[in-house]
């Protein structure tokens, strides 16, 4: 990743943070993209410490405005943009469908999906300039291999879309050599739980019965953040450089058992 730039939202915690740091390693000059100041000013700290270079921009992804200035300022810093990760994303809202109200349901789709389109959409002058170009988006097992987490609707719906778009755009950049793939975690530990309200899921639950262990590769033991990453860094590199349009699922093979 020597010279290379990458973007990556949702860079303050969880597998973006990580992301951010290993590809920070692996010689990429990072721009971290977050809501919250403090975590991504804390990740590029982190960055720099470990001999790394990058740069923090707060900013909202479901805002154009926001998105626009982003890119206009990496244009400013790097002159380039090689690497471009669709990380941040919420839970939203885990209810029966009546209980779901409109606001909540559009906050999810807004971060989420439209999040999702302007990040894409505003990188592509740069990354076109550049000739090729890696996008990933992270999207979720939800909505792609599981269907039993009672309530995710909003969620699901956004994550299944993220893997159309991203095979929509793989054909569409293909010419431009910006390739484009989606990530599918399953149980990891980050803290989006922190960003879900779950209301009366149990009242329209179907029951099920599991074997012991739900990710039968770690005995229920959930991934870590580092391991995403360095599934970030394969699909960034050119070690990939014949992968696109390919959703990868990366959870121990939870997304078999409770699909």
């Amino acid at each position: 990743m020597e010279g290379r730039v990458a973007v990556i939202t949702g860079a303050g915690s969880g597998i973006g943070k990580a992301a951010a740091l290993l590809l920070a390693r692996e010689g990429a000059k990072v721009v971290a993209i977050s809501r919250t100041e403090e975590e991504i000013n804390q990740t590029i700290e982190e960055v720099r410490k470990a001999g790394g270079e990058g740069i923090a921009i707060p900013a909202d992804v479901s805002k154009e405005a926001d998105m626009k200035r982003v890119y206009a300022e990496v244009e400013k810093q790097y002159g380039r943009l090689d690497v471009l990760f669709a990380n941040a994303g919420i839970n939203g809202v885990w209810a029966p469908l009546d209980e779901i109200e409109l606001d909540e349901w559009q906050k999810t789709i807004d971060i989420n999906l439209t999040g999702t389109f302007l990040t894409v959409k505003h990188a592509l002058p740069m990354l076109k300039k550049q000739g090729k170009g890696s996008i990933i988006i992270t999207a979720s097992v939800n909505g792609t291999r599981i269907f039993t987490n009672t309530g995710s609707t909003a969620y699901s719906s956004t994550k299944a879309a993220q893997v159309a778009f991203a095979q929509m755009m793989a054909l569409e950049l293909a010419k431009h050599k910006i390739r484009v793939n989606v990530i599918c975690p399953g149980a990891i530990e980050t803290k989006i739980e922190e960003s879900t309200d779950r209301r009366n899921i149990e009242t329209i639950k179907e029951p099920a019965e599991f074997p012991e262990g739900t990710i039968p590769l770690t005995d229920g033991e959930p991934g870590k953040s580092e391991q995403v990453a360095d599934l970030v860094l394969f699909l960034a590199s050119d070690r990939a450089s014949h992968i696109t349009g390919t959703p990868i699922w990366i959870d121990g093979a939870e997304s078999l058992l409770l699909g």
